[in-house]
């Protein structure tokens, strides 16, 4: 019985951390964003966004009274391409670096998110009859995040310790 407590704890605190991340890192930016330093890849140059976010630090062996929320600054890459677009003659090929660019490519936007059956969350008291509170909770606040749905869904999005200069937006 212990056992199963113990492992009921241990997902229900991984449960939790990935809600805290995700909402931490996929909160947008304010419109009036500062933006990153211009940095070079093998591929062309990109320009990010600056974002302060606030990092949870302790309340998993602790409990909740022992989290301390701390504002970390990060600068912020958004739908950098890793790979050609798996599409016409690359569908159900290995992947291929991506083309190079030119000029500067704003990285202030995820890409969209591969193809993907969503659950229907539309009804709650249906929804809970085949999945926790919690899981419904955090499907609901990522469903807009998925709505951009498309083959070409190669892209990273990246976090950085904020460095460097920045740049306000006009």
């Amino acid at each position: 019985m212990n056992g199963h407590r113990a492992t009921t704890a241990t997902t229900a605190a991984v449960a939790l951390l990935v809600v805290v991340y995700t909402t931490v890192l996929w909160t947008p930016p304010a419109s009036a964003a500062t933006l990153t330093r211009v940095v070079t890849t093998r591929y062309g140059k990109l320009q990010g966004i600056v974002r302060t976010v606030d990092a949870t630090v302790g309340g998993v062996g602790g409990g909740p009274a022992s989290r301390t929320s701390t504002p970390v600054t990060v600068d912020t890459f958004l739908g950098v391409p890793y790979a050609t677009p798996p599409i016409g003659s690359n569908r159900f090929g290995p992947t291929r670096t991506p083309s190079p660019w030119d000029g500067v490519r704003q990285a202030d936007a995820p890409g969209p998110v591969c193809p993907q059956r969503l659950p229907d969350v539309s009804n709650e008291t249906a929804a809970l009859q085949r999945m926790p509170i919690g899981r419904l909770v955090y499907l609901k606040r990522l469903l807009p995040y998925l709505r951009n749905q498309s083959e070409d869904c190669l892209y990273l999005n990246i976090y950085a310790p904020s460095q460097g200069k920045r740049l306000s937006r006009r």
